[in-house]
């Protein structure tokens, strides 16, 4: 098989996974928040899907479920676990950019590992 061969062969069964991972029903799979956090609590909630692949929602939009497949979901949570989504400091009360409390920094430690990479 040519390298462009296998290219398109792989985009193709990239997309099939995610057609089939969209297609999944995820109402009432069991979700997951972060230890500490209430259910009236804004908050994002975490589902293990079929294979390793994960669903994720935010309390406030419970109908937008963004999903990400068993190559996908490795990398997204080593990002988020390296902080590449933290947003940066802005400035308020004042213009001085403050840190996020270090009470959440610790509570945001504790989220156990097993939570994204079972499935």
């Amino acid at each position: 098989m040519t390298a462009d061969a296998e290219d398109r062969a792989l985009k193709a069964r990239k997309e099939r996974e995610r057609r089939e991972l969209y297609a999944l029903d995820v109402f009432g799979v069991e979700r997951h928040s972060a230890p500490g956090t209430e259910g009236h609590e804004e908050r994002v909630e975490v589902a293990c899907l079929s294979g390793r692949a994960m669903a994720m929602r935010s309390s406030l939009a419970p109908d937008t479920v963004p999903r990400f497949t068993e190559a996908e979901q490795p990398s997204f949570v080593l990002g988020a676990r390296d902080g590449e989504f933290d947003p940066e400091p802005t400035p308020h009360d004042g213009g001085h950019a403050t840190e996020r409390p270090e009470r959440e920094k610790e509570r945001l430690s504790r989220v156990p590992p097993r939570l994204f990479l079972s499935g």
